[in-house]
């Protein structure tokens, strides 16, 4: 079933604009609490940042990021339609300088991505319902991929359901989890620096 929506970007320069999506069963749209949540908790990593907006959907978690300072957002998206509309509302937004929208397969992009330098980025990965319940164990294995290849700093960042295998995360200790009714923020801050023996 089909459902048209309207989907507003809370803050920052484009605050108030509003995207206008049609929501298909196995779509998952980030609602508004959550993506207030994701902004607040990133704060600061955000400006001056690129943004990877992997599994990109409707594209407003990207739009949001742009919007609040990010240097350039990168959509990932394997459906037509909704890669033409990402790039509709960047340019009706006058953001179409900042924004780069790739029509590819999700995991295929993973395997082949490689980072253009050693500034952190921004990873957000909120994938259909299908690939949470059907794909899991490649899920897992697409964002250990990213984990190896982004820079030192850089946050990744998971929407995820009730239900999602949280044993099966890597460093399972190091990530922040927030649970915000069904859905869940799961927080990744990426560290190769080693650890610092004390002196004796």
């Amino acid at each position: 079933m089909l459902e048209k929506t309207q989907i507003r970007i809370v803050a920052g320069t484009l605050r108030g604009r509003k995207i206008s999506v049609v929501v298909h069963e196995g779509m998952r749209p980030t609602p508004q609490m959550g993506r207030e949540a994701l902004f607040s908790i990133l704060g600061n990593a955000v400006p001056g940042r690129v943004f990877f907006d992997v599994f990109a959907g409707t594209g407003v978690v990207g739009l949001e990021a742009v919007s609040r300072g990010a240097t350039s957002a990168r959509f990932i998206e394997n459906d037509t339609r909704q890669v033409a509309d990402i790039q509709k509302y960047a340019s009706q937004f006058s953001v179409g300088d900042k924004v780069q929208v790739l029509k590819a397969d999700v995991y295929r992009w993973a395997e082949r991505w490689i980072p253009t330098g050693k500034e952190p980025v921004n990873l957000f990965l909120s994938p259909p319902f299908p690939d949470l319940s059907q794909k899991a164990e490649e899920f897992l294995t697409l964002m250990n991929t990213l984990l190896e290849k982004a820079p030192d700093e850089s946050v990744l960042t998971i929407q995820a359901e009730d239900g999602f295998p949280l044993d099966k995360l890597p460093n399972r200790e190091a990530w922040d989890i927030r649970s915000y009714g069904r859905n869940m923020l799961l927080f990744y801050v990426v560290s190769r620096t080693p650890a610092v023996a004390p002196e004796a």
